[in-house]
């Protein structure tokens, strides 16, 4: 081709696509979800809660309904309808409605409820809901039966285990209304793990054992000692329950929603209207694991790892209230009269920390626990960049000058070939007098245009499509960046410097009322702050040292490019904005120093006067 604008165009083309697709699909879809939410709160509260229903793990779900377990004829089956309390009652009461055993740690404070035996409390105490001190502190896990309240993003969510007995055994066993009794005192700590016991009257007893770490990994170890006549055979089982449909970011780069690894299988995301639609997904492997995902928060069941389990996501719907469901039956176990089982299972509930999920993955050799991040398609690229900038960030104390350091390397490392793709674009701009004249000479035979074109680049030794190769580099560090600075906890209320207190929010302020001196608020599309402000100029600057376009149409889309940049980058991450200036204002430096080089003048104030004249630029002699 005769110059690289159209590869430019292309690719500015995709990043419009995306930034339009947020703007026309992703938050419309938002804001749709969260009328649902507040329709299926109305509908609640005038109708009454309904009953909350746990299917048991194995068996498709049924609507309002619990399936039974194929060939158990116990009296309850694990998972079956838990007491709803008092409609209107607040998550605080509920919880004081049922005997619980507390959980202290330095990360989270909450309860195991005994009735159950079920993980349905937990607050984080080092997140809080805004950047605001006074701010609450996350909740994720709340009872069945607490309020839907789309606003704070709570809902019921809670973690469950126990046994399900085999084909043709009658054996009782807990479920969701057993009130187990504590054995000894005290929460639930470090360095004091709990146990709870049940009797069923039967010969069996059911011993379960909490232990918690410093952070967010809960260790379950279910037991089962037999004193009967007869041998008893039971799948162990694990489920998260969520109900209610949580508000999600909307954007299609971010999975929220069920998830896990099964073996061959390998990674599996299933959103929360996917699931809705298939109503149950079913998977078979050894080592898996799975959960439920938000942004940052996540809570995952990680099964013995040498152990064969059935998986499933479900969703089932019992009046208003949709829920959602990750379970797992392990292969039976049979304990004969006078033996003891146990099993064990992990539950990881909290905050996805990089470093804390990859420490869990190789210290558990838990396959692709990692992925519990999602990384996304550029894996290979977005880790290893987190991983640096962490790296800087520790060293440094800010996020943001991270991103600044890491742009530098980046710049670094392709030196070399951004030197030639700038070299060439220059030389492009020196020949461009010949270029326009050859152009004007044979407008009518583009065949013959362009072989004196090619003839021109190789007299010159230019390489039309060597310019491509900045922006070609730039692209998949963008995203990469994106990603990051959109996914990973860390970079949540991460702050830079002055009004920067959040590098993975907008910017928050707005040249429309002149960066907060006029005392208004102004509209979100209209929060074109500081750091995008600069990043369209220094775009702007950078474009002015490329040949000028000679189509018209490509001409005025040029032109108006970095005002829209602006406007449009307005509403993405900080952190992202600052790394496009700081890499703009690098770019604008190197080829600066390129172009003294082949004296090559540089025509900032012409190209400006172009822009408000209509044209494009003439070129210089």
């Amino acid at each position: 081709m005769a110059d690289n604008r159209n590869y430019i165009l292309a690719i500015v083309l995709s990043i419009l696509v995306l930034v339009g697709w947020q703007y026309f699909v992703g938050m419309p879809q938002v804001e749709r979800q969260r009328e649902a939410q507040r329709q299926q709160q109305l509908q609640q509260q005038a109708a009454g809660q309904a009953p909350a229903v746990t299917p048991v793990p194995g068996t498709p779900p049924v609507p309002g309904q619990t399936a039974p377990t194929p060939g158990a004829s116990a009296p309850v089956a694990p998972g079956a309808v838990t007491p709803v309390p008092v409609q209107g009652l607040s998550r605080e009461a509920i919880l004081a409605a049922t005997p619980r055993i507390g959980i202290e740690t330095p990360r989270l404070k909450g309860s195991i409820n005994l009735t159950g035996g079920r993980v349905d409390d937990l607050v984080l105490t080092t997140y809080r809901e805004t950047i605001q001190r006074s701010s609450p502190n996350v909740v994720l896990f709340a009872p069945a039966g607490s309020p839907i309240d789309p606003v704070q993003n709570r809902h019921p969510f809670y973690a469950e285990f126990g046994f399900v007995p085999g084909a043709g055994q009658v054996a009782a066993v807990p479920n969701a209304q057993t009130v187990w009794s504590q054995q000894g005192s005290g929460a639930l700590t470090p360095a004091n793990p709990v146990t709870i016991a049940w009797d069923n009257g039967q010969g069996l007893t059911f011993r379960r054992t909490f232990a918690i770490d410093e952070n967010y990994l809960i260790t379950v170890k279910d037991g089962v000692a037999n004193s009967g006549a007869a041998p008893v055979t039971l799948h162990p089982f694990g489920l998260i329950s969520r109900h209610g449909l949580p508000q999600t970011s909307g954007y299609f780069i971010l999975h929220e929603g069920l998830i896990g690894v099964f073996g061959e299988a390998g990674l599996q995301e299933v959103g929360y209207s996917a699931i809705e639609t298939a109503r149950t997904q079913s998977f078979k492997a050894r080592g898996a694991w799975l959960g439920i995902t938000d942004k940052y928060w996540a809570a995952a069941l990680i099964p013995d790892q040498t152990v064969e389990t059935d998986s499933s996501f479900k969703f089932f719907q019992s009046g208003t209230t949709k829920s959602f469901q990750t379970d797992f039956l392990s292969t039976p176990v049979t304990i004969a009269p006078g033996a003891s089982s146990e099993t064990t299972t992990r539950l990881f509930a909290g905050a996805k920390e990089v470093r804390l999920v990859d420490g869990y993955a190789d210290a558990l050799k838990i396959d692709r626990f990692d992925r519990l991040i999602d990384w996304g398609w550029f894996y290979f690229i977005t880790k290893p960049l987190f991983l640096v900038m962490d790296w800087f960030f520790v060293q440094t104390g800010n996020f943001g000058i991270a991103i600044l350091l890491v742009t530098l390397l980046i710049k670094a490392l392709f030196f070399p070939l951004a030197n030639k793709s700038y070299a060439s674009i220059t030389m492009m701009k020196k020949v461009q007098p010949e270029m326009m004249a050859l152009r004007d000479r044979y407008a009518d035979d583009k065949t013959k245009q362009q072989q004196e074109l090619m003839a021109l680049y190789k007299r010159e030794k230019i390489n039309p499509l060597a310019g491509c190769w900045p922006i070609l580099i730039q692209i998949p560090v963008f995203f990469a960046l994106y990603k990051v600075l959109f996914i990973t906890i860390e970079m949540r209320h991460a702050p830079f410097f002055g009004w920067v207190q959040d590098l993975s929010a907008p910017d928050p302020t707005s040249i429309f009322n002149l960066f907060g001196l006029l005392p208004f608020a102004v509209p979100a599309f209209l929060l074109v702050g500081v750091w995008p402000i600069l990043m369209g100029i220094t775009m702007w600057v950078q474009m002015q040292m490329n040949p000028a376009p000679t189509d018209p149409i490509q001409a005025a889309f040029f032109r108006w490019m970095p005002i829209l940049f602006t406007f449009m980058l307005a509403s993405f991450p900080a952190g992202l904005v600052i790394y496009w200036a700081w890499n703009n204002l690098l770019s604008v430096l190197q080829q600066g120093l390129i172009m003294r080089k082949y004296g090559v003048k540089i025509e900032l104030w012409d190209n400006m006067r172009s822009m408000f004249g209509g044209g494009p630029a003439k070129p210089a002699a």
